[in-house]
């Protein structure tokens, strides 16, 4: 498959990790709050290395076949770095690769959405439930911007595709990364939300989200599995952070200098944020509804759930 030494070694770390050191991590929660659970982390540590490797040999084989391609799989790796990347690339082009890096970006912006819903279906799949219309909103209003960007440049040359130095998908210093923050996320929304209840748990998962979505992802799906908070709030909080990983993405974007890539990329930004905000309003509402139902007619509730 054309792995280097570096990759290989990096897959040996990770079955270490995740044979060796999981099993003598302490069962249950530890610390004086009780708010640390050490293998509830490191399986953590462990599903986000495994979904980057896995990405990574998948944009190692198929990487460099188009933008769109290189976009996704880089964004499911890394959207950041993605982003990074392809904005260099406007800037060295003087603009000449604006349209197709402007594709690039929203789908690695959407690769990062559909990694973060990943994220909720292993570790909290109610909170998946309550998420899947705003991230399905999300994914499908950025599908349409990279269409019609499409349909409008489809007679234009095609540039190169990007080269995306990615760095190796798993390395000791990754997984140190990836669980500290994660503790510290989990540990503070825990807090935050015993003290400030949903609006605390809200504003540090927002925070998470600018310094890493999946983090702040899975720390709100572990916190929802372990019954801090519930499926709704751990779903509303990964929109949320991945919301603010977007935002973060477009200051990346402001150093092109290029205004019609700014402009085309800030306007896209806000449709899928509203495209978000619709989907958690459309959540809330129809949990409302469920619970009105629920109270008024038990059985009806239950024979309209099993229909759909």
């Amino acid at each position: 498959m054309g792995l280097s030494e570096g990759e290989l070694r990096s897959a040996l770390l990770l079955a270490i990790l995740a044979l060796v050191i999981y099993p003598a991590l302490p069962v249950g929660s530890v610390g004086p709050w009780q708010l640390i659970e050490p293998r509830a982390a490191w399986v953590t540590v462990i599903l986000v290395a495994s979904i980057g490797f896995v990405n990574y040999i998948l944009w190692k084989l198929y990487g460099a076949k188009g933008i769109e391609l290189s976009g996704f799989f880089g964004g499911l790796v890394n959207s950041n770095f993605t982003v990074i990347e392809m904005s260099s690339r406007v800037r060295e082009s003087s603009g000449q690769f604006a349209a197709s890096a402007y594709r690039g970006i929203l789908v690695a912006v959407a690769a990062m959405v559909v990694r973060n819903a990943t994220l909720l279906l292993v570790l909290a799949p109610l909170a998946l439930l309550n998420a899947a219309g705003a991230f399905s909103l999300m994914i499908a209003s950025n599908a349409l911007l990279v269409l019609r960007s499409h349909l409008q440049h489809r007679h234009s040359p095609v540039p190169e595709s990007p080269t995306l130095a990615l760095t190796l998908p798993f390395s000791l210093p990754v997984a140190l990364r990836y669980g500290a923050l994660f503790l510290v996320l989990h540990v503070v929304g825990q807090i935050m939300q015993r003290f400030f209840g949903e609006a605390g748990f809200y504003i540090v998962t927002a925070v998470g989200g600018l310094l890493s979505s999946a983090s702040a992802v899975a720390a709100a799906a572990s916190m929802a599995s372990q019954g801090a908070i519930t499926a709704h709030v751990a779903g509303t909080g990964a929109i949320i952070a991945s919301l603010t990983s977007i935002a973060f993405s477009l200051s990346f974007v402001l150093r092109t200098h290029e205004r019609d890539v700014i402009r085309r990329v800030a306007i896209a930004a806000v449709c899928i944020a509203m495209a978000g905000a619709v989907g958690i309003a459309l959540s809330k509402q129809l949990r409302v509804l469920y619970e009105r139902l629920a109270v008024s007619d038990p059985y009806r509730t239950l024979s309209v759930v099993a229909a759909l």
